[in-house]
């Protein structure tokens, strides 16, 4: 009953992401609706870790099965990947530096937002950089 229980929380918060999807003209697909609502009701404690964490667990590690039909499929078209294998080369090159560069952008404006706040609730000076 627990895995029941935990696996209709996260359906109901992937439902609310579909409804905005409808609702927000955006094009933000669902999924990243549901995992934003999943975070702040995990961050204001609306729903509790613990609530959920066997069946993400669960929902984590059968992830790479998802990734079964897609490579089949992939395989399937190898003809037309050998085509255009240079700029698929090139696009998967550069998309993963940009997100490498964003990524890490990110973390480190993450970092710094936080120092400033634990020292600013210590009562530390914060000097700029």
């Amino acid at each position: 009953m627990k895995y029941a229980k935990q696996f209709i929380i996260i359906l109901l918060i992937s439902l609310a992401g579909e409804i905005l999807n409808r609702l927000i003209p955006l094009q933000v697909p669902a999924s990243i609706y549901g995992l934003v609502i999943l975070f702040i009701c995990l961050k204001t404690k609306l729903v509790k870790l613990s609530s959920i964490r066997e069946t993400g667990k669960f929902f984590i590690e059968t992830l790479p099965i998802l990734f079964v039909a897609p490579g089949v499929a992939i395989l399937g078209a190898m003809d037309e990947f050998k085509k255009y294998w240079w700029q698929l080369l090139l696009i998967t090159v550069i998309s993963t530096l940009a997100v490498f560069f964003i990524a890490g952008q990110v973390t480190q404006l993450i970092i710094r937002m936080s120092k400033k706040r634990r020292d600013k609730k210590s009562g530390v000076e914060v000097k700029s950089e």
